[in-house]
């Protein structure tokens, strides 16, 4: 991104980025911490930076986390009431970057990243065919650590969300914190215990993944999730049975596979979080499988869409770890005020190296009223098959009515030809 010096915009940034225009790759540390009261549940050392494609990858910029980001003490959050913890950065006009926790009690990793960026900051989007707040959401980014220390990662860790790329550096990071400093044990991600150079690297953790649990082929059993608020309000409601059915690099093969997964609820952990506009459903299958549905609202219209899937696996017999994100989907579209339900089994194309298939869905994520489903608005398949048995009726009722007419025309016609004499 080239920057004229008779804009207003260099103002903005060496205001914001002081010293990155003269240096460039250059990268601010910041320290971020979430608190309850006097007590520090999140907190974080790093660096970041930011490639985001906009009008339609047309156009890229480049920036990074400037030394004024603040933490958004409102959307942030230690995880109170049975909400994942989040730690919620802002920056710039109208630029947040979030990051969302679960655990296992003996591992804790970020299960989402979240971007969202303003494009109608002209200094930081010139030339935007669009205006207003983009949300990216990606799946887990592999940030995992032994609970009580602190995760560490010298080495460039790029996490792909969207139409962006995020790299972390220099990252010291803890979550569900026993105390307010960072602990001094430390879980170190795999680039730095094993590269040699500081290139960027695929997102890697301290643990190897275990293999997923395969289920029975067949119909995924129905799973029910569900996201609250910050103020422990339910606001997303799902209930629904996934099959994942991903083509990926196969280690022990050599070649490419394709498999059918089922996601099983048991084994399921749901987290996610709720906007006026944006919703989000995270879920998470044990430590090597993490899917992610954004929403999203159109106020002028009330109607509501599924607009972005996210997988992020990371399997026993996997190359590498596979990421597949699509923000521009279309799908279970509803009217604000209902529930979308669709009983017969559909497939979401999301690449050509995913897809998923889901099962008796329902599905709710904005306008949720005492943690029930609103009136549910069907889908077009299961509205044909409920117009089938009562098409096959009325032709079944058609043709006794033809078949009774034709045998009265009939006997008429038989006693006619009788005359008295």
């Amino acid at each position: 991104m080239s920057f004229s010096p008779k804009s207003a915009q260099i103002q903005f940034f060496l205001n914001i980025f002081p010293h990155c225009l003269l240096y460039p790759g250059c990268i601010h540390a910041v320290t971020l911490e979430v608190k309850d009261k006097n007590s520090t549940c999140i907190k974080a050392d790093l660096s970041a930076s930011f490639s985001i494609a906009y009008n339609t990858s047309s156009r890229t910029v480049q920036i990074s986390l400037p030394n004024s980001t603040t933490v958004d003490t409102t959307s942030s959050t230690c995880g109170k009431d049975g909400g994942a913890p989040w730690l919620v950065a802002v920056f710039g006009f109208g630029h947040t970057l979030g990051l969302s926790f679960s655990t296992n009690r003996s591992l804790y990793d970020v299960a989402n990243l979240t971007l969202q960026y303003n494009l109608s900051d002209t200094s930081v989007f010139p030339s935007a065919n669009m205006s207003g707040v983009v949300t990216l959401v990606s799946a887990s980014p592999g940030i995992q650590a032994a609970i009580n220390t602190t995760y560490r990662c010298v080495s460039p860790t790029v996490v792909a969300v969207g139409t962006a790329n995020v790299t972390f550096t220099n990252m010291r990071l803890q979550a569900y914190m026993p105390g307010n400093d960072l602990s001094r044990a430390e879980s170190v991600c795999m680039a730095d215990q094993t590269s040699t150079t500081s290139s960027p690297t695929t997102v890697s953790t301290t643990t190897a993944a275990p293999a997923p649990t395969p289920t029975p082929s067949g119909t995924p059993e129905q799973g029910n999730y569900s996201v609250k608020d910050t103020n422990g309000t339910t606001c997303l409601l799902a209930q629904m049975g996934l099959q994942l059915n991903v083509s990926y690099a196969s280690r022990s093969q050599n070649k490419t596979v394709q498999e059918l997964l089922n996601l099983n609820p048991n084994l399921t952990n749901s987290s996610g979080s709720c906007g006026v506009s944006s919703a989000t459903l995270v879920l998470t299958g044990g430590q090597n499988t993490t899917l992610s549905f954004t929403f999203t609202l159109n106020s002028t219209t009330s109607k509501y869409r599924l607009s972005g899937i996210t997988l992020f696996a990371r399997w026993a017999d996997m190359s590498v770890p596979f990421s597949v994100s699509n923000t521009s989907l279309n799908y279970l579209r509803s009217t604000l005020g209902y529930s979308y339900m669709c009983n017969a089994e559909q497939t979401l194309f999301v690449s050509a190296a995913f897809s998923l298939n889901t099962f008796k869905l329902k599905v709710q994520p904005f306008g949720v009223k005492t943690d029930q489903f609103a009136t549910a608005e069907q889908c077009q398949m299961d509205q044909n098959q409920m117009l089938i048995p009562i098409i096959v009726g009325a032709a079944l009722a058609g043709l006794v009515l033809i078949t009774l007419i034709a045998y009265l025309i009939g006997k008429r016609r038989s006693h006619a030809g009788y005359q008295a004499i």
